[in-house]
């Protein structure tokens, strides 16, 4: 009997940004709102079900436009999980939020978004990743 395989390939067409920040989710999605002009809102949390292991829930906000989408994603699962890595992106932990520009903003030069980003007061470090190098980058595809 033939095997058959599917083979999905994803768009990874999208700016990531890594946060490092004490900041409770909300407060940074509000300095992020008020000092770049976004509209980021809270989401449904997302929910990933790994078998067997537990449950991941992350924290979610988004800003849809006609042109453009930014996320912001908190890169630790909220509550106490059980899992051994409880993180969105494992592979880059040392990164308290993510956050995902698609559209029109992309044509921003990246280190004017970081220049931007390190402004608001409650960021302290700032980092693009290249999500095509990121081993866990299909935590990012929704």
């Amino acid at each position: 009997m033939k095997t058959h395989r599917l083979h999905i390939e994803y768009d990874y067409s999208f700016e990531l940004y890594g946060l490092v920040t004490s900041a409770k989710d909300y407060k940074l999605a509000w300095a992020l709102n008020r000092l770049l002009g976004l509209d980021l809102a809270k989401q449904r949390d997302l929910c990933y079900d790994l078998a067997g292991k537990g449950r991941l829930l992350i924290s979610n906000f988004q800003q849809v436009t006609e042109h453009c989408e930014v996320r912001l994603f908190r890169n630790r699962a909220l509550g106490s999980p059980t899992l051994k890595k409880p993180f969105l992106l494992p592979d880059i932990k040392e990164y308290d939020f993510l956050l995902q520009i698609t559209g029109a903003m992309q044509q921003l030069h990246p280190q004017e978004i970081i220049q931007k980003l390190l402004r608001v007061p409650l960021v302290q470090y700032v980092k693009q990743f290249d999500p095509l190098t990121l081993k866990f980058k299909e935590n990012l595809i929704f």
